[in-house]
């Protein structure tokens, strides 16, 4: 079968990975040269061009599934609507008739709810930061369009794994951690990401929407104590951050994600089932 990637990143790449290793063609978009010729290394078929820049964009193959996984650089000159909303909307209009499935991977920052309430599918989206308003236009164009009938979108949680624990550095120095220390926190180890999206593809009867997390949130508080324990570090002191910084509008935003229809529609059983399991493996078996 052939597979097409866009935004063959930390999530992206390991899903190609998985599906090399089945026999299937991969196919990757990258803006980048290097890039391209370091996925090329590793057995994927690399496209080059940019979703910023239309022009650039190739030809795409006929494939039987597409997975849109494009993650925001905030080094980029281009903002987060131009890369999620504009981006996914040059993709669209080369998207040729022969895709099959597509997987968008969307994120749980479409929700705004900051009373620690559950949050599942059918909860209102209230996005109270600029990526999840962005993440909810770019869902609303997909479903607007022809391809939308034959794709699912997959709101992950936060996603972490092989390096990519937030704050361990300032945990290791005993510096102050900047963030607040309330509110919960919703993760999916990486490896069970793909674990979804693999099931995913297999599924008959797949719902337009899935929110994809662990289920088991966790006080950001007990969250950063636990990376300090297994790291013998003390115990992390808190800072408020900077009132007009990524970290203080993340903050602002307290909500536990249900994976219940996920788990009723795939019947997954996660590798790391709560962060407890997935830092030990990270932490203690680096």
């Amino acid at each position: 079968m052939h597979k097409l990637i866009i935004g063959c990143g930390y999530l992206g790449q390991r899903v190609a990975q998985e599906w090399l290793q089945a026999g299937d063609q991969v196919t990757v978009l990258t803006r980048s040269p290097k890039r391209a010729a370091e996925l090329a290394a590793s057995g994927l078929q690399t496209l080059i061009g940019d979703l910023t820049r239309p022009e650039t964009l190739p030809p795409f193959p006929a494939c039987d599934t597409v997975l849109y996984a494009v993650g925001y650089d905030r080094s980029s000159p281009h903002s987060i609507e131009e890369v999620y909303v504009q981006g996914l909307d040059h993709f669209l209009a080369r998207a040729p008739d022969t895709f099959g499935r597509m997987f968008y991977i969307s994120s749980t920052g479409v929700y705004g709810q900051n009373d620690g309430s559950w949050v599942d599918e059918s909860s209102p989206c209230e996005p109270s930061r600029p990526g999840g308003a962005a993440c909810l236009a770019a869902e609303s164009l997909l479903t607007g369009h022809a391809l939308g009938s034959r794709s699912t979108i997959l709101r992950l949680a936060g996603i972490y794994g092989p390096g990519r624990i937030p704050r361990r550095a300032a945990i290791e120095a005993g510096e102050p951690v900047k963030a607040s220390e309330n509110g919960y926190v919703n993760l999916i180890h990486v490896a069970d990401a793909v674990k979804v999206i693999l099931a995913a593809e297999t599924c008959s009867d797949l719902p337009p929407l899935l929110l994809v997390s662990d289920g088991q949130p966790v006080l950001r508080a007990t969250y950063f104590q636990e990376i300090a324990r297994l790291l013998g570090a003390p115990p992390p002191r808190f800072k408020a951050p900077d009132p007009d910084s990524h970290q203080a509008r993340r903050a602002k935003s307290d909500k536990r994600i249900s994976n219940q229809r996920l788990q009723e529609t795939l019947e997954i059983s996660f590798k790391y089932p709560s962060f407890r399991e997935g830092l030990a493996a990270l932490l203690q078996n680096p």
